[in-house]
This record gives C-alpha cells, sequence and structure tokens, in this order.
C-alpha cells in the first residue's frame, strides 16, 4: 500500500492517514515459535563456534 502525501499537507491528515494505514497491518502471532526448538549446546558457545570458523 502506498499513501502519497503531498507537500504542504496537514500534520493532522498526515496523522490520520498513517493511522488509517497502520490499521490495516496485521502483525503475524510469534508467540507460536516461543521455545518451539530445543538446543542441546548454550546458545551462546554456538555463537562463538560459528563465528571461530569465518577464521
Amino acid at each position: 500500500m502506498i499513501t502519497t502525501i503531498e507537500k504542504g499537507t496537514s500534520g493532522e491528515k498526515i496523522r490520520q492517514a498513517l493511522k488509517k494505514r497502520q490499521s490495516k497491518i496485521k502483525s503475524p502471532d510469534l508467540k507460536k515459535y516461543c521455545g518451539s526448538i530445543s538446543l542441546q549446546e548454550d546458545p551462546l558457545e554456538m555463537q562463538k563456534k560459528w563465528r571461530d570458523e569465518w577464521e
């Protein structure tokens, strides 16, 4: 969706256009992914190991 704002448009009209646009955007439900993987190793240690692979 594209919202066109012309030069000289009042601040109130811009806020209304943005509010209208925000109401149409649906954010995904990320809670369903919480705890979906189980790791055998500490995530911080895994990250350090992966970063060291580039050297």
